[in-house]
């Protein structure tokens, strides 16, 4: 049996006080979409994000919304790597020892932790949809970190903010949309079914900027921008709030969209970045999409 994870509270999690304070959200509405850039966040010890809650909910969701491995990687890795052996819920109990790095995925899928999410946003939606129009497909993603553990070299479609809660962690990122550090092939892999892993080069070093992050600090990481992490000397926990954009799908499906042009022998332009749209090759690929669905 699946145990049992909090259950929602109809009352904001935070009370009247906002977990963004006014200087944090005004350089992000300054900075959002494509600046990396830390916040502070006033995020209260909440008993969903305590270890032994966790744990819990790691057991309940479904095996495709968990994964973790070994914390002792390197920054480049080609593959995802294999199981530690262990489970989910004796991974995340006993963090400070099993040398492993672990995400729980779409949290939202427990009402308590959907509540947390949307409260997080909420704080954040005007200046979001200011800027990439109505926030689309928001989710949740917490992380549970071995000491020093490493989450190797990468990107994601989404537009995120990760919020650092317990521990220390140094993430490297890259400039979102430069071909020298994820080639274009590779967007265009990633986005027809391949694997958000990047090959890493120690000549890529010099080009990111890193960002220390303590209990209280948050960092905006833009749509697609390559970067890796790497755990401090103690136990981390870190959580995700994220969501997508019609802009953000555009730029996907345009990239998926030059990975057919690529196959008959063109050399297609990459994407252009916010605020250009990419709207024509993203109704291509969504009309080739349908084409095959209808043959």
């Amino acid at each position: 049996m699946k145990p049992e994870t909090p259950q929602p509270n109809s009352a904001s999690p935070f009370g009247a006080a906002q977990v963004f304070p006014e200087d944090a959200r005004a350089t992000f509405a300054q900075s959002y979409p494509e600046v990396p850039h830390k916040l502070r966040h006033n995020l209260p010890d909440n008993p969903l994000l305590a270890l032994d809650a966790l744990a819990a909910l790691g057991e309940s969701l479904p095996d495709s919304s968990i994964e973790y491995n070994r914390g002792d990687l390197p920054i480049g890795i080609e593959a995802k790597p294999g199981s530690t052996g262990l489970t989910i819920g004796d991974t995340i109990r006993r963090i400070h020892e099993t040398n492993s790095w672990a995400v729980l995925k779409n949290i939202e899928q427990n009402p308590a932790y959907a509540d947390l999410l949307e409260a997080l946003l909420a704080e954040l939606k005007p200046s979001i949809e200011a800027k990439t129009g109505r926030m689309m497909k928001t989710q949740g993603f917490i992380f549970v970190s071995s000491p020093d553990a490493v989450t190797p070299y990468h990107f994601d479609p989404e537009h995120n903010i990760l919020m650092q809660l317990m521990g220390t962690k140094t993430m490297v990122q890259f400039p979102a949309g430069d071909a020298q550090f994820a080639p274009d092939q590779v967007h265009e892999t990633y986005h027809t079914g391949g694997a958000r892993e990047l090959k890493w080069a120690d000549a890529l070093a010099a080009g990111g900027m890193e960002f220390h992050l303590e209990p209280g600090d948050a960092l905006f990481v833009p749509v697609m921008a390559p970067h890796w992490v790497k755990v401090g000397p103690s136990p981390s926990i870190s959580l995700s709030i994220t969501w997508r954009s019609e802009w953000s799908y555009e730029e996907a499906d345009a990239r998926a969209f030059n990975a057919l042009l690529r196959r008959a022998g063109l050399k297609p332009n990459a994407p252009g970045r916010w605020p250009r749209r990419n709207t024509a090759k993203a109704i291509g690929w969504r009309l080739y999409r349908k084409f095959l669905k209808a043959r």
